[in-house]
């Protein structure tokens, strides 16, 4: 045991833990010999263990102190669980219907107790490989980023409020470290972690570090992170951090949460299903060509645009005269100035989006972490190809995003790399 009391729980020591935890045993009931343990995590970073008792289940997550998949050379504070949990709570009282409920959270052990999404929930990831459509998925998640994004801005919050809440998330430092690192550094440069799909990639790995356009862009993207504490981010918003079924959508593991700018959750969710759309031709078989597939991520893309842009904007008319401290009545004090407030807000926050979102593509292609659309695609060479045509789409994205006007936009532009 350290000597801040944390000690890394393994099945066994874990029942003990529940034992000596009331709010645990008010779940899963006393009859502790029948529990049933399994550890599933998947992830980078934690112990992650599913709890089934007779009487009901819960998710354990515990934070390691250093990077599970790379091991005690990489530390990392495992402080962050604080914030997740309080990530998750602030969440989940903006958008109940979209994130699990946080039962139980030991600071000192940094460890999480939540909801179990039952079976058939899956990481919407693997079910956007298997080419299964989830036609709630775009109103649930636009649905979840209006609420979250728009109720810890200073739309709605006043600046006193809205400064202590920043104070309080400037602690997760490390984890933003770890974005600025591998989303908009290492990229761009040679490191020891970067891979890509060698050797059909590595000309055009070598093309993203020489390219001075993009690096010019990048800088402008890495400064607005790091400097623009718009509204509390989950800063880690891809598609294998949402459990999904057909009528449900769960958004988990807001580690990475601090209050940055909202294009980074948007782009980041809109990002991975460009990054799903590219790799659709690798899990195409004579059975199922996928055509239908990609016709429906397109959607989906276009819907989840739409629908937020909608859902905050309502939010935003619904609480004008709320206690936000953005545009005060007295001064936005007639329709056509407030119209052109609201353009002009949204117009920066597409182009954010559009930006984050591509930095993000273009780190699973020649970053450090890539995603399991492209890795699960057997044949090297067709998941090389696919993956160049996302990495084209993504610079294309990002170079160009001032001048994209719509969603419908960013989806021909994917339309036409598809056909290059």
């Amino acid at each position: 045991m350290a000597s801040d009391g944390f000690r890394p729980l393994d099945e066994k020591s874990l029942v003990e833990y529940i034992k000596s935890t009331p709010s645990l045993v008010s779940i899963l009931g006393k009859q502790f010999d029948k529990l049933e343990i399994k550890e599933v995590g998947d992830g980078n970073l934690n112990f992650v263990y599913i709890v089934v008792a007779p009487s009901g289940s819960i998710v354990i997550k515990q934070a390691l102190p250093y990077i599970r998949c790379i091991g005690e050379s990489w530390p990392m504070a495992k402080e962050r669980a604080y914030f997740e949990a309080t990530a998750l709570k602030e969440h989940a009282r903006l958008s109940p219907k979209h994130v699990p409920e946080v039962y139980h959270f030991d600071r000192t052990m940094c460890l999480i107790g939540m909801r179990y999404l039952e079976p058939p929930h899956i990481i919407l990831r693997k079910g956007l490989i298997a080419g299964v459509e989830y036609p709630l998925l775009a109103q649930h998640i636009s649905d979840y980023m209006a609420k979250t994004l728009f109720f810890t801005s200073l739309l709605y919050l006043t600046t006193t409020d809205h400064k202590r809440a920043v104070a309080e998330f400037c602690g997760n430092v490390e984890l933003c470290r770890l974005t600025e690192q591998v989303v908009f550094s290492d990229p761009y440069k040679v490191s020891e972690y970067n891979r890509c799909t060698s050797p059909y990639l590595d000309a055009d790995a070598e093309a993203v570090r020489n390219d001075n356009g993009l690096k010019i862009e990048v800088a402008e993207l890495k400064s607005k992170f790091c400097e623009r504490a718009q509204a509390l981010i989950h800063g880690d918003l891809h598609t294998g951090s949402l459990m999904v079924t057909h009528d449900s959508t769960q958004v988990i593991d807001p580690e990475f949460s601090f209050y940055g700018p909202m294009g980074f959750d948007i782009g980041a969710f809109i990002g991975n299903l460009i990054l799903a759309y590219f790799s659709q031709d690798g899990h195409a078989e004579q059975a199922n060509n996928r055509k239908s597939y990609k016709v429906w991520i397109l959607k989906t893309i276009t819907e989840t645009w739409n629908l937020f842009h909608q859902k905050f904007l309502a939010l935003w008319d619904e609480h004008k005269d709320g206690p936000g401290e953005a545009y005060l009545p007295e001064i936005y004090n007639n329709t056509e100035l407030r119209q052109l407030v609201k353009q002009k807000y949204m117009k920066e926050l597409f182009e954010d989006t559009l930006g984050f979102g591509a930095a993000k593509m273009i780190r699973r292609i020649v970053g450090v972490a890539h995603v399991e659309d492209f890795e699960s695609i057997k044949d090297v060479a067709k998941r090389a190809d696919c993956e160049r045509q996302a990495l084209s789409c993504a610079k294309k994205l990002l170079k160009e995003r001032r001048n994209i006007k719509s969603i419908e936009e960013v989806v021909s532009t994917i339309e036409q790399v598809q056909l290059q």
